[in-house]
């Protein structure tokens, strides 16, 4: 697998939204802060997603090129869409709930995913650019 132009726009995506998701978690809620970095955060969660169902790999496990991360493609959409819905709805426990859920399975679960040496971001961090394995 080489380092396409699809795989880069879903790579700054991810990375933007594992960086803002604490700053979205841990502002205060209601605050303008909470709500630019939560909008933000949403659409680049939304944004990673779609993305990623354009990167395909036939080498692993696979059904017609998507492999197991795949789920975490229709539970990142539908989190964040539930998580949205419950916003509106003004239950905030289920919005915090949800979201928290979203961001550790989307963001801290598949970044763990995508450094096993067998992907190509694993590949880049551990045989690149720390000469490992």
């Amino acid at each position: 697998m080489s380092f396409t132009p699809v795989i880069a726009v879903h790579m700054s995506l991810a990375l933007g939204a594992l960086a803002l998701g604490p700053v979205a978690l841990s502002a205060r809620k209601g605050s303008p802060l909470h709500r630019a970095s939560g909008y933000t955060w949403v659409v680049l969660m939304l944004g990673a997603a779609i993305s990623s169902a354009f990167i395909r790999d036939f080498r692993l496990p696979n059904v017609m090129g998507y492999t197991p991360i795949h789920i975490l493609t229709v539970a990142t959409i539908a989190g964040v869409t539930a998580a949205v819905i419950f916003a509106i709805r003004r239950n905030i426990a289920m919005h915090k709930r949800i979201m928290w859920r979203t961001y550790l399975g989307g963001c801290i679960g598949a970044g763990l995913f995508a450094l096993l040496p067998s992907r190509l971001l694993g590949d880049l961090v551990w045989h690149q650019l720390l000469a490992l394995v």
